[in-house]
């Protein structure tokens, strides 16, 4: 009987029959390479991730779904597995979203690595500088299977390669050999999940589990690759090469290995609203500048928001949740506008239900201009135009986001962040003593002092 539809086969496999040639460099890569090794930009960019990582968890933590779904499931300190607290902790850490991500791998490498991290530093002797090598390790190859594939537009990146990344990072804390480290990656390949990009525009809150099951499933991977387990010859060729993306290009996956670090290029959210929305706040932020410093909700006529093709997907100026509202350009515009700003309450039900923000957000249109799309990935450029009932108008343009790589924040403002979404979760005390020991992480015999004070051990 004939084969009607063959599989899919990555071109590697079909020319050589083995494992592939960047699977291989990457492998001996993440083996040899020691915390030494690291640029110091490297180090301290990774200290800075870990800690807006952890910050974005103990806000999230606070949720009802995630301290339902921890009553329901298991605590995440000693009575927790390593599985549970890694999952919880990459769901807390997506609920809010504030953490940080990758704009040219197109998602958020850090919150699919770090929750691991710290879920197996809590069962064995983690230094603080094994975990700022595996964290830079997990967030390099994650972000990078990013940047050589282009995921189905259908699908949201949560939940797909950093796993991948998770998974590194595990092994690497366990001191896997090369090929075990290979092994990992092509078994952990195949266990991204399916996931939806409308959760996002739904606001469907299952999209927050995405990172949660990434970081567990990296550490399963690694157990599985342990207990015998193996994976395809070219597992990630496979999966991003025509399973959940095509246009695989392996070459980049080792393009720059060592010299150019993924993380070092990451960027940090002071909006509490997707991604997508920042240039436009960013412009609208400049505008209310201009017109003294507020603007009167009511004496607004109309908003046009002119920007690139993602951003202008998220037009839909009645969100249903939290997390809708955070994808609706309409919403974060109007709540930024009579909450002076776009904070973590701006976007909570009180916020959401209030009558004059819902107006206001009904009166922003939201269009593509083709020329802004052009720009991407570099670029995220938005015009924002603001006609008073007046007849006085106001316009601004962003064409990139406040934080990233092109205009980041300092690590003064990053550290400001964290005590302004940690400090509530913990105290102002404890959030200053994860600061300072996160901050100084490299010097850290382990993880001890930090997991107590995050309540994780």
């Amino acid at each position: 009987m004939a084969i009607t539809t063959p599989g899919v086969v990555p071109a590697s496999v079909l020319v050589t029959g083995h494992t592939p040639g960047w699977l291989t460099t990457f492998a001996r890569f993440a083996r040899r390479t020691r915390y030494e090794d690291l640029p110091e930009e490297v180090v301290a960019r990774t200290r800075l991730v870990i800690l807006d990582c952890i910050g974005a968890m103990l806000a999230g933590r606070r949720e009802p779904e995630v301290a339902e779904a921890e009553r329901r499931l298991g605590r995440t300190g000693r009575s927790g597995s390593k599985l549970l607290r890694a999952f919880l902790g990459g769901t807390a850490g997506t609920m809010l979203e504030i953490d940080e991500g990758n704009q040219y791998a197109r998602g958020h490498p850090g919150i699919h690595v770090v929750p691991a991290v710290l879920a197996l530093a809590a069962d064995r002797k983690v230094t603080g500088a094994s975990a700022i090598l595996a964290t830079a390790l997990g967030y390099e190859i994650g972000a990078r299977i990013g940047i050589a594939s282009k995921l189905r537009v259908t699908m949201h990146p949560h939940g797909t390669w950093g796993t991948v990344g998770a998974a590194l990072a595990v092994a690497r804390l366990r001191g896997a050999g090369a090929g075990e480290i290979a092994e990992t990656i092509n078994v952990a390949s195949s266990l991204g999940l399916t996931t939806s990009r409308r959760t996002m525009l739904e606001g469907a809150t299952v999209r927050n589990t995405y990172a949660g099951f990434s970081n567990m499933l990296g550490i399963m991977a690694h157990d599985l690759v342990r207990s015998g387990f193996t994976g395809e010859v070219d597992g990630v060729g496979s999966v991003y090469g025509g399973i959940a993306a095509d246009d695989w290009r392996p070459e980049e996956m080792v393009r720059d290995l060592g010299t150019r670090w993924e993380i070092a290029r990451n960027y940090f959210k002071r909006h509490a609203a997707c991604r997508y929305n920042h240039g436009a706040l960013d412009a609208l932020a400049r505008i209310v500048a201009e017109a003294g410093g507020r603007l009167d909700p009511e004496a607004i006529r109309a908003i046009e928001v002119k920007t690139y093709v993602w951003a202008a997907q998220l037009d839909h100026p009645e969100p249903a949740s939290m997390l809708a509202a955070k994808f609706s350009m309409p919403f974060s515009l109007a709540t930024f506008i009579v909450n002076g700003g776009a904070t973590l309450d701006a976007f909570r039900d009180p916020a959401r239900e209030d009558a004059v923000t819902r107006a206001l957000a009904r009166r922003v249109r939201v269009d593509e201009d083709p020329a802004l799309t052009a720009m991407l990935p570099g670029l995220r450029p938005a015009r924002v135009t603001v006609t008073l009932t007046d007849g006085r108008v106001f316009t601004a343009e962003a064409l990139t986001n406040k934080g990233d790589t092109e205009d980041p924040y300092a690590a003064t403002e990053v550290e400001a962040k964290f005590m302004e979404v940690a400090a509530p979760a913990i105290g102002t005390d404890a959030a200053g003593a994860v600061a300072r020991a996160v901050l100084g992480l490299d010097k850290a015999a382990t993880l001890g002092g930090i997991l107590e004070l995050i309540d994780m051990k």
